[in-house]
């Protein structure tokens, strides 16, 4: 994995000196947590109590500071099977009270120790209440996190963060999608072959297939269309992932291509808007995002309420419930967030497609959702009847 910039691997950071700075010029001070260096990206908050290590792991995160609103981090370790992903995938990390102890029986290590032996710059003592505060306030921006010898005058780490990308216009997926292809196989007697685009796929949504009959074919985001049709697939899954979807050409177009010859498709996340793209809706970026495991939202057909984990700086732009012309026929906005309003689903009516911006995976997170899956083998099964 490549360090940030300058980081060294010493644990024992408790004592040096860190300072978090903000694109706005807000500077906190605390101390380093896991490597000591600099790193760069866009801050966010989340607001899940636990689950800490599916949130460093989740490849939707990358390129991204996060902030754990939750007051002590840390306490269960770290373990060998929780990871969503084969790394740490977030810039940086930083928390008010790091755990002095582990204390779980699946622990292999600590918090720290897998910051550090992965070069992940953070920062602990950090009043976050104030600081997510500011940012539901100010909105999501970009920061850095610096600590011993990248340590100087706020004035000159300003100027630092002021060079560093910003989110708006990142086109990330091709960042963190596997590079070959890749089989998940079904438990017990295969039922479905589903063909899943990986733009930043977490490891528990093959499992959530699998544990359906459903082997998962997992293939890089820049796979042609032609390559995916040859996997004879039932189904096309769209993954979560990181960056803007207005910069996901190719992605939009393969699904237009899946679409026009009526193969089943579920999405999830950055696979919600980019069916909704698909479908014709742009997209926007959000003040500070929906970053969490409790976060309501209600399907338009029903008026259920589901608790969902989700973790996403942009949306779809549309009007719950509202159904709207495509090239592929009638669509409608199935669910929203009744926090905010935003779009947190949609669904074709004249072909088999429907998403949810939310994880029904979890991981960790609530259950409410995880029928989804069920939903998609309904759809495939109707198709092969």
């Amino acid at each position: 994995m490549c360090r940030p910039r300058s980081a060294t691997v010493s644990e024992t950071n408790e004592r040096t000196a860190a300072a978090l700075v903000l694109e706005d010029g807000r500077v906190f001070r605390g101390e380093a947590f896991g490597a000591t260096g600099e790193t760069f990206g866009e801050i966010v908050f989340c607001t899940a109590m636990t689950g800490y290590q599916e949130t460093l792991t989740d490849p939707s995160y990358h390129r991204q500071i996060v902030v754990a609103t939750a007051p002590q981090i840390g306490n269960t370790g770290w373990n060998d099977e929780d990871d969503e992903s084969g790394r740490v995938w977030v810039s940086g990390y930083v928390v008010r009270d790091p755990a002095r102890i582990t204390s779980n029986w699946r622990a292999t290590g600590s918090l720290a120790g897998a910051l550090v032996e992965q070069g992940v710059v953070g920062i602990s003592g950090v009043d976050t209440r104030s600081l997510t505060r500011h940012l539901r306030e100010r909105g999501a921006m970009r920061a850095g996190v610096f600590s011993g010898a990248a340590l100087a005058a706020p004035d000159a780490m300003l100027v630092r963060v002021l060079e560093s990308p910003r989110m708006l216009g990142a086109d990330l997926a091709g960042q963190v999608t596997t590079a070959e292809p890749y089989v998940v196989p079904a438990e017990g007697e295969r039922r479905f072959r589903v063909a899943a685009l990986d733009l930043g796929i977490k490891s528990n949504t093959p499992r959530m297939l699998a544990a359906r009959g459903i082997e998962t074919h997992v293939l890089p985001s820049t796979t042609t269309l032609d390559e995916l049709l040859a996997v004879e697939a039932d189904g096309v899954f769209l993954s979560n992932g990181p960056g803007d979807p207005a910069t996901a050409d190719h992605a939009v177009a393969l699904t237009r291509g899946v679409l026009e010859r009526r193969v089943p498709l579920f999405g999830i996340c950055f696979g919600n808007q980019i069916l909704g793209r698909a479908l014709g809706l742009g997209t926007y970026k959000l003040r500070y995002g929906h970053r969490g495991i409790n976060i309501p939202v209600i399907d338009v057909a029903t008026g259920t309420v589901a608790i969902t984990a989700q973790n996403h700086g942009f949306a779809l732009e549309g009007e719950p419930g509202k159904d709207f012309d495509t090239p592929f026929g009638k669509a409608a906005v199935s669910h929203y967030c009744p926090n905010d309003g935003c779009v947190e689903g949609v669904r074709a009516l004249e072909v088999p497609a429907f998403s949810v911006q939310y994880h029904p995976e979890a991981a960790a997170g609530p259950h409410d959702a995880a029928t989804l899956f069920d939903r998609f083998a309904t759809m495939m099964e109707a198709r092969g009847a």
